[in-house]
């Protein structure tokens, strides 16, 4: 076999690998979809804190010491989370969307499909224990259980898109981790920061990384 053969066959088998790679995995997921999420968790990590200092002031006042009075700071803050968590997974989904539109790639494939199963298993999980947190009032671990689960779940998911959303992945374990061993007063800033900053960083970089 000639050299011009045998490099010929290799770059067909690249091509067939690369192929089989963009079949296999969801690889356009638009930056801009993180910077949306991580902005939309600091708006909503900011809201959460002038509740919480409304309440802790009521409390210094004598106003509020009832468990009906966690209850009713539970109710406020439960629908924020949820508000937050649509608004930001919505414009996920349009600039994803979009980016996949501009290039004439289906957003609903098989690998997409793929990875939101396993994206959704490890939160499922997460999601039930949280809130089983959240009814015996166990809050100060209710952040850092949020950080944990929803790392695990990118890890999960991360099989089938750009390796890239691993290690994001990863760092929110971490820190949900570090959350367990500190004060409880620091759940909201070590939310802001998983939900919030680290988003904003990792789409800056998908962005120049993908986009640019």
């Amino acid at each position: 076999m000639s050299e011009h053969t045998t490099e010929s066959s290799l770059e067909t088998l690249k091509e067939i690998r690369s192929m089989m790679e963009r079949s296999a995995r969801f690889l356009s997921l638009s930056g801009w979809s993180g910077i949306w999420a991580g902005s939309v968790g600091l708006i909503g990590a900011g809201i959460a804190y002038f509740q919480l200092k409304e309440y802790e002031q009521n409390l210094i006042e004598g106003h509020q010491r009832s468990r009906n009075d966690i209850q009713a700071l539970t109710l406020e803050l439960l629908p924020l989370a949820i508000i937050v968590f649509v608004i930001a997974l919505l414009g996920g989904y349009y600039f994803t969307y979009r980016k996949n539109k501009k290039a004439g790639v289906s957003i609903w494939n098989s690998a997409s499909k793929k990875m939101i199963v396993n994206l959704g298993i490890p939160f499922a999980a997460g999601a039930v224990f949280v809130l089983a947190l959240i009814n015996n009032g166990d809050w100060q671990y209710v952040s850092s259980g949020c950080l944990i689960f929803y790392g695990l779940s990118l890890i999960n998911g991360s099989k089938y898109t750009v390796s890239d959303i691993k290690y994001l992945g990863l760092l929110e374990v971490v820190l949900g981790c570090i959350g367990l061993f500190i004060s409880p007063g620091y759940g909201l800033y070590l939310w802001a920061f998983g939900f919030g900053v680290l988003h904003i960083v990792y789409g800056i970089i998908m962005w120049r990384k993908y986009e640019l």
